[in-house]
């Protein structure tokens, strides 16, 4: 990616900060909650049911690098209530995350086409 403009991250450099939060962000777990947990904040079972595949575990590691990140807040109604929610830089990144999405599914008839060609 060429840019002029001097930014304080790389993320093409391998020892910038950012390059973990990327791969938090893209991956198929870290996108998918990220997307999950907009426009509303969501209850672990709720984010297991709405992210189809995922293990509790996964989740679970999940939710704490976003959380470690920024991106993700846990809240403690109760003992037995917590909710999970985007803060504003979880949702700044996850509108660029649904867009991506949106994105991908526009062009999913064109791939689709393509791996019929090539199958």
């Amino acid at each position: 990616m060429s840019d002029d403009t001097r930014r304080p991250f790389d993320v093409f450099n391998g020892a910038c900060p950012s390059r973990e939060v990327l791969e938090h962000v893209t991956s198929r777990w870290g996108s998918l909650t990220l997307a999950a947990l907009s426009p509303e904040p969501a209850r672990f079972g709720e984010l297991r049911r709405c992210v189809d595949g995922v293990s509790d575990k996964m989740l679970s590691q999940t939710l704490k690098a976003l959380e470690s990140d920024g991106l993700v807040e846990r809240h403690v109604h109760s003992t037995l209530h917590v909710d999970y929610r985007l803060t504003p830089e979880g949702e700044r990144v996850a509108t660029a995350v649904k867009d991506l999405i949106l994105a991908l599914y526009a062009v999913m008839p064109d791939v689709m086409e393509a791996k019929a060609r090539t199958a």
